[in-house]
């Protein structure tokens, strides 16, 4: 049954991470589609520019009445096609920092997300040496009360359960450390997640002054802080907290399932009955 949830996590970290690199991606080539289409806008303007100013030339060798009011003109337009030529220089420049930044938010992400993984398999191994060392616990209280014939046969067998244990201690205090080490990387990862975030909203907002503003708003988001409080209620600190994490991003991915619903009707005693399932989860 644990290998069975943990299958399913994983498999939800993966649809996950498969889908924000999709959205990350569909948002990279439309900033692209759009650039593209503006530097192609302004390479027309250049080119009418440039026939503009032939024109005005061949207008100068025919009417010599109008040349101070055409040479303006060209003047004109030299310092048009200055300006355009400055401004494809910026949206070029502009460009490359966005897609600079689209790919560092993807990386990093991507790290936050190996983190959680980590930090659930460290939880397993953690419940995993728990039951061994119960186990042990239990075997040596057997030892110690039955009536054994053989004394120094018992006593040996006595003196052997314990020092496993006491090895089981050592290493679970060692995971406990590891443990520990993982999930100050995790939040650290996450709050650098999160200013890289904040970093590539500003940098969107700023490049695209002067045309429609670029935002970004993630769907479905819940609050991991809320959820670590309710999942503390029944665990300790920091199982909590990894547990949060791992409820949260599987909510997160059901959410945005358009066939799930937070919602089951079931029928007890004849009449029907309305089960949260979010509740149930968390039960």
């Amino acid at each position: 049954m644990i290998m069975e949830q943990k299958d399913q996590l994983l498999r939800a970290y993966n649809e996950e991470i498969h889908k924000m690199q999709q959205l990350a991606r569909r948002h990279s080539q439309r900033i692209i589609d759009e650039n593209q289409k503006l530097r192609s806008e302004l390479e027309s303007k250049m080119q009418n520019l440039d026939l503009r100013s032939k024109q005005l030339d061949e207008l100068v060798a025919r009417s010599e009445s109008d040349r101070r009011n055409l040479e303006h003109e060209k003047e004109k337009n030299g310092v048009k096609t200055k300006h355009l030529k400055m401004a494809t220089l910026v949206q070029q420049r502009a460009d490359e920092n966005v897609l600079k930044l689209v790919e560092k938010h993807k990386l990093e992400k991507q790290v936050a997300l190996d983190k959680i993984i980590k930090l659930e398999q460290q939880l397993d191994a953690k419940q995993k040496l728990e039951l061994e060392i119960k186990q042990l616990q239990g075997k040596l209280e057997v030892m110690k009360h039955m009536p054994g014939e053989e004394d120094s046969e018992s006593k040996k067998r006595i003196d052997e359960l314990s020092e496993e244990l006491q090895d089981k201690y050592d290493e679970m205090d060692a995971m406990e450390s590891l443990y520990h080490t993982l999930l100050i990387k995790e939040r650290k990862s996450n709050d650098e997640l999160q200013d890289a975030r904040k970093k590539l909203i500003d940098g969107l907002q700023t490049i695209t002054t002067g045309r429609a503003n670029i935002g970004i708003k993630r769907m479905g988001e819940l609050d991991l802080k809320s959820l670590a409080i309710a999942c503390g209620r029944k665990l300790s600190k920091e199982d909590a907290e990894v547990t949060a994490a791992i409820l949260c991003s599987k909510w997160e991915a059901d959410i945005k399932k358009p066939e799930w619903h937070p919602f089951r009707v079931v029928m007890v005693n004849g009449k029907k009955r309305v089960l949260e399932l979010i509740s149930l989860q968390l039960s």
